[in-house]
């Protein structure tokens, strides 16, 4: 009896404990705080920012690009229906340039820059143009004043032309045309004067010992000479000199003349074929300066001609000078 009343058994409304409700709203707690944790560190170490700003930029780009094309078509159509044609590269630089404020200073200097490379190049054109056109009315200058000459005729307001034009560049030149136009000696004057030269004046000196022209006539008899060669005879002379001034080769004709025994009945003629071939000399040295001097050549205002001729590295080496 007394070993029943040690003992005391245990009731079933003790071995509850707590119940569930406490338990519930444990787990409840614990769910809650570890929600709280969790975002706490996703917002603490941006676990998700870099794949959603990339997913965000790529939208962005992505609609960017399909409504680029449709804002232009927009733009582009009128209020009637028609559309325009697309704007060419400048112009869609130029629409990017007002779109974007922060490009105006750069697409300004790029500008500026386009302008005044274009400026210089029409710069450079423009005075090109300027000294061959001056070039090219010097040598019509030139071809009128070598026309004057040759038909005889005064040279008028040529003469102050030539004295402005080439003056610096070839003033011997000039001053001998000038001279030439005042005493003019044309092509039918020197025919006509060597057809007045008779050849039997010519074949003896007026002060020839009768020694001298009997050795004269005596080796006249028999002439030796190359076969083909002209003969030195002064009636073939005279007539080979009549035949150069058929073709107007004067150089040759007085050479012929000038090898005549007797040279006091042609002394007027050689001096008028001199004078003929020096004025054509000299006119040949303008002409060459019109188109070939570097430096000294002038427009028709005086105003220097600084640009070189086309021509100018092929003939420098050959151009030939009066002063």
């Amino acid at each position: 009896m007394a070993m029943n009343k040690d003992y005391e058994p245990i009731s079933a409304r003790s071995g509850k404990g707590l119940g569930i409700r406490p338990l519930i709203f444990l787990a409840l707690i614990a769910f809650i705080g570890g929600g709280i944790a969790t975002g706490w560190a996703m917002s603490r170490f941006n676990l998700l920012g870099s794949e959603t700003e990339a997913t965000t930029t790529s939208t962005s780009e992505a609609e960017a690009q399909v409504s680029e094309p449709v804002r232009q078509l927009d733009q582009r159509i009128q209020a009637d229906g028609t559309v325009q044609p697309t704007p060419p590269p400048a112009a869609a630089n130029d629409n990017a340039l007002a779109n974007d404020p922060s490009l105006v200073g750069t697409g300004l200097s790029r500008r500026v820059a386009e302008l005044e490379d274009r400026l210089s190049r029409i710069n450079v054109q423009a005075q090109a143009a300027s000294g061959n056109a001056a070039r090219a009315e010097g040598l019509l200058i030139a071809f009128a004043a070598r026309r004057a000459l040759d038909t005889g005729s005064p040279l008028g307001y040529i003469e102050e032309q030539l004295k402005l034009r080439f003056g610096a560049a070839q003033p011997n030149a000039v001053a001998t045309i000038i001279e030439a136009a005042r005493k003019p000696v044309t092509m039918d004057a020197l025919r006509t004067g060597l057809a007045e030269i008779s050849p039997s004046s010519t074949g003896a000196r007026p002060d020839e010992s009768w020694w001298a022209a009997f050795r004269r006539e005596t080796s006249e008899l028999f002439v030796l000479r190359r076969q083909g060669s002209p003969s030195p005879a002064p009636e073939q002379r005279l007539e080979r000199a009549a035949t150069y001034l058929e073709s107007e080769r004067v150089a040759e004709a007085l050479a012929e003349v000038q090898k005549l025994p007797n040279q006091e009945p042609v002394e007027d003629w050689v001096d008028l074929a001199k004078r003929y071939t020096t004025a054509r000399q000299a006119l040949d040295f303008i002409e060459t300066a019109a188109i070939l001097e570097p430096r000294e050549l002038r427009t028709g205002e005086g105003e220097r001609v600084e640009q070189p001729s086309p021509l100018a590295a092929e003939g420098e080496t050959g151009q030939q000078s009066s002063r």
